[in-house]
């Protein structure tokens, strides 16, 4: 079937899914295959569920069905293709180019920590002036992207996109799907180098972003305070390359006191933007997010009144104030410069008792174990009251170092939950960090 008669398709269903338990009736349903599971076999339990129709790869014992399953026109419901996954990645591309016209401004964003918080705070920002569709959640791999895409609707004037990546053609790949005018990459850092290879491979994947829009006549904005990202942005010729930054935008990060725990940016004008967000980390997020949101025309004091009202969600960045401690949550996610960034926040908090409950950082290779323990190092180093790692990369990093009494080892988060539950913590600050497969979201129901 070629793509301008499935679009056609697409259009009249007018949304699509790729889980057939969540089929309410009238979808376009994809079956797409991956390691652990095959959509294919569930095609026809879709279609009974309410789906219009089900793309269905042509290999596939579905296409058995094909005679079962008719429409109106005489057309089989079921419709086999080559493979699912390409069909729905050239599906998106063919709706991102036809969805409306003038041409859809599409803003890619990327980059190793806080890219959902940066994508948050631009469409916070830009829907101060614009309809604005982005990235649900973390839906930002070879599924998620095209996904995101076709949830675009005409009404839609600007979309934020943001592109995930643990292998070093994911980018390339995702902007040929999202055809991105701008990009926008928030850091490089150490994650994923067991896919990666090296810091140099990490640039490198990031980078297919700033190629894909000098290739295409479009602009990237960039943090001027990153000498990685300047010297990327300045080494693809024709780009154009649009500041922002703590010294570009002679902003200061103003301190964090009991009374002021969040992150308070002040400017030369002696405004003073109060954000609901916790870190100095985040003060490159919020800068992008203004300087996108200049570039678009957003009133300033709109885009200011934005990101006051903005409160980060699932983990990351977040106060949270128990009945017992107050919580610093950065559990979404963890890498070598996250971690150092978030232990480095931590230090500047001014509280008598302060305990890190820290989890593994994975997917680092042969770098792991001494990535770990130079965190080690510079958690032991900032005075904590206690510190408890989870992991077996922790246990590891252990035996070089030297740790007092104070420094405590769990195999995984559940038992330092059930510790926690049996000695608890009160009128601590805690910071509670790690990658998302450590969970260490089970220890919060105990501090």
């Amino acid at each position: 079937m070629e793509i301008n008669e499935l679009y056609d398709i697409f259009r009249q269903c007018g949304k699509v899914t790729t889980d057939s338990r969540k089929v309410a009736g009238g979808e376009l349903f994809f079956a797409l295959r991956g390691e652990n599971f095959d959509g294919n076999l569930y095609a026809a339990k879709a279609l009974e569920a309410g789906a219009a129709y089900a793309v269905v790869d042509a290999d596939s014992q579905a296409v058995e069905f094909v005679g079962d399953y008719i429409d109106s026109s005489g057309r089989s419901r079921i419709i086999p293709v080559p493979s699912t996954l390409e069909t729905l990645q050239a599906l998106a591309r063919h709706h991102r180019e036809n969805v409306r016209s003038p041409r859809l401004p599409v803003i890619g964003i990327t980059g190793t920590n806080g890219k959902t918080t940066t994508k948050e705070l631009i469409r916070t920002v830009l829907a101060a002036k614009f309809n604005v569709k982005a990235t649900e959640g973390n839906l930002n791999n070879d599924i998620g992207v095209p996904l995101t895409l076709l949830s675009i609707g005409s009404e839609t004037e600007i979309a934020v996109v943001e592109m995930g990546a643990s292998h070093p053609d994911d980018i390339e790949k995702l902007v040929k799907v999202s055809e991105p005018d701008y990009g926008i990459i928030t850091n490089v850092g150490k994650a994923h180098l067991l896919g990666f290879g090296s810091f140099d491979g990490v640039k490198k994947a990031k980078g297919a972003l700033y190629d894909y829009v000098a290739a295409h006549d479009g602009e990237v904005f960039v943090n001027a305070d990153d000498a990685d990202l300047v010297s990327m942005a300045e080494s693809r010729s024709g780009i154009v390359l649009i500041p922002y930054g703590i010294e570009n935008d002679e902003a200061e990060i103003l301190p964090v006191t009991p009374d002021e725990p969040f992150l308070r940016l002040g400017f030369p004008d002696g405004r003073i933007l109060k954000t609901a967000l916790v870190g100095s980390y985040n003060a490159a997020n919020v800068l992008a997010a203004l300087c996108i949101g200049r570039h678009f025309g957003v009133d300033e004091d709109a885009a200011f009144a934005a990101i006051s009202s903005y409160t980060p969600s699932n983990s990351r960045s977040q106060m949270v104030r128990t009945a017992n401690n107050t919580l610093i949550v950065d559990a979404y996610n963890a890498n070598p410069s996250s971690m150092r960034a978030a232990l480095d926040n931590f230090s500047r908090i001014e509280a008598p008792d302060k305990t890190a409950l820290l989890g593994d950082m994975r997917e680092l290779g042969e770098n792991s174990v001494n990535e770990h323990i130079d965190i080690l190092r510079l958690a032991l180093s900032l005075g904590l009251s206690d510190l408890c790692l989870v992991g077996d990369e922790f246990s590891k990093a252990m035996k070089s170092v030297d740790c007092p009494p104070t420094v405590r080892w769990y195999p995984d988060s559940s038992m330092l939950a059930a510790a926690l539950h049996n000695a608890p913590l009160t009128g601590h600050v805690i910071l509670i960090k790690g990658s998302r497969g450590i969970m260490m979201e089970k220890v919060l129901g105990e501090v």
